[in-house]
């Protein structure tokens, strides 16, 4: 069983910086992707940023150059680095990863539970 465990939300003043972590667990072989995605009240799930295997990154305009995403191979984790948080990036933030185990040699989708973003004005 493959787990992903987000930590790091809170509550911040616009203009504030705040770094989500993501943690995998359980037998797998490798990480094809990781990314976060969010969900505002009344809005979809949008992608935030992602990082594929290789090192790319992919963001959401809406976060360019202000977000960053990285990882630690060793402890299985990525993060994202938020800077210059606005009202628009309150939200649930949702860890994602393209698993490689046994029974899915592509990679399989998993998701986090979610972390709670409140950004105020």
């Amino acid at each position: 069983q493959v787990q992903l465990v987000e930590s790091g939300g809170g509550l911040v003043q616009a203009g504030g910086s705040l770094r989500l972590s993501c943690a995998a667990s359980g037998r797998f072989s490798s990480i094809n992707a990781m990314g976060w995605y969010r969900q505002a009240p009344g809005k979809q799930r949008e992608l935030v940023a992602v990082m594929r295997s290789g090192g790319s990154t992919n963001y959401a305009d809406s976060v360019k150059g202000r977000f960053t995403i990285s990882r630690d191979n060793a402890k299985r984790t990525v993060y994202l680095q938020m800077n210059s948080l606005n009202p628009e990036d309150t939200g649930v933030y949702y860890c994602n990863g393209v698993i490689v185990t046994t029974y899915h040699p592509y990679g399989d989708n998993y998701w986090g539970q979610g972390t709670q973003v409140t950004v105020s004005s």
